[in-house]
């Protein structure tokens, strides 16, 4: 069957041909070397440690020593080589991680619970941005709409081609009224979450989402819902629509590049599949696939570019396209 992304428009990220004659390197002169590509695993290690004395300087009188100290952390090796990479740079990220410090306010809505959760999510989630540096932002709703790099999910689910959940957010006042009834009746038939803003993914992400449906299928107990999936490709607009709302929304954001997703992982406790469904999140990032942040209601997770071609052969695949 054939799979059509039901929509038209310019493909953010579409390249143009260049005109220009292609630089040549002069005889004699080595081709300039690759940088080392860094050691995340390392990245991780460094962060893990850092949010240990960022825990300790937690109190509002400890703002100065915070600064000192991210500012001697951030420049160790292990963490100065994957912000180096990103498309902000270490002295960008640095300010950016300083700046979204100083204006945390905790709330229900925000899913950093204190400083240190604020620094883990942000640190953690620069492995996306450096991941997809070169990628293009879709930068307005507009965009997304619009983009054939983006399939229809809606299109696909009534098909039943879709090893995962989701919901959208209610659009209508008689939407929001209905989902705040049935939540009242039936108050853990479904995750709380609002939903998605944009029904749309990457092919490849859907390889990646349908594969990792599966795999929960087979692994969790039995009656365990499928993979629910809470948020997917956002616009910068909307990464700014939810900051204003107080949701701890990062820029620059995988979700903005199509790369990124939510999944939900605390209402699969009362299955008692939360644990595993971790495992199998965390087995695939030792593997190279993806990049994990645990955001505590969902985790966030980024689709490697090592993993991209074959995750988008699976879904032509699957697909048949």
């Amino acid at each position: 069957m054939r799979v059509p992304s039901r929509s038209s428009g310019q493909q953010p990220g579409t390249s143009v041909a260049s005109t220009a004659p292609a630089r040549r390197v002069p005889r004699g002169v080595a081709p300039r070397p690759a940088p080392p590509t860094p050691d995340l695993d390392a990245y991780r290690a460094a962060v893990t440690d850092l949010l240990v004395e960022v825990g300790a300087l937690a109190d509002p009188d400890s703002a100065g020593a915070r600064q000192v100290l991210l500012d001697e952390r951030l420049r160790e090796p292990a963490i100065a080589a994957v912000l180096d990479a990103t498309a902000q740079g270490l002295v960008g990220a640095r300010e950016t991680l300083l700046l979204e410090m100083a204006r945390y306010q905790p709330s229900p809505r925000n899913s950093a619970g204190d400083l240190a959760a604020l620094v883990r999510i942000y640190l953690l989630s620069r492995i996306d941005v450096m991941w997809w540096r070169d990628a293009t932002t879709f930068m307005t709703d507009a965009q997304v709409h619009a983009s054939n790099e983006l399939v229809d999910l809606e299109w696909l689910r009534r098909r039943d081609l879709l090893r995962f959940r989701y919901q959208e957010q209610p659009a209508t006042v008689v939407g929001r009224g209905v989902r705040a009834v049935r939540r009242r009746l039936l108050p853990d038939a479904r995750p709380r979450t609002a939903g998605l803003k944009f029904r749309r993914a990457r092919r490849e992400v859907i390889g990646l989402l349908n594969d990792i449906g599966r795999e929960f299928a087979r692994s969790a107990p039995p009656g365990t819902p499928p993979l629910w999936v809470t948020s997917l490709v956002r616009s910068a607009e909307h990464q700014h629509r939810l900051r204003r709302l107080g949701y701890a929304a990062m820029v620059p954001s995988g979700h903005c590049l199509g790369y990124a997703v939510d999944v939900e992982m605390s209402w699969f406790q009362r299955f008692g599949a939360r644990d595993v469904l971790a495992g199998l999140l965390l087995a695939r990032q030792q593997a190279g696939e993806i990049n994990v942040v645990d955001e505590g209601q969902a985790w966030h997770v980024c689709l490697a570019p090592a993993a991209r071609a074959r995750f988008r052969r699976a879904y032509e695949a699957e697909m048949g396209v």
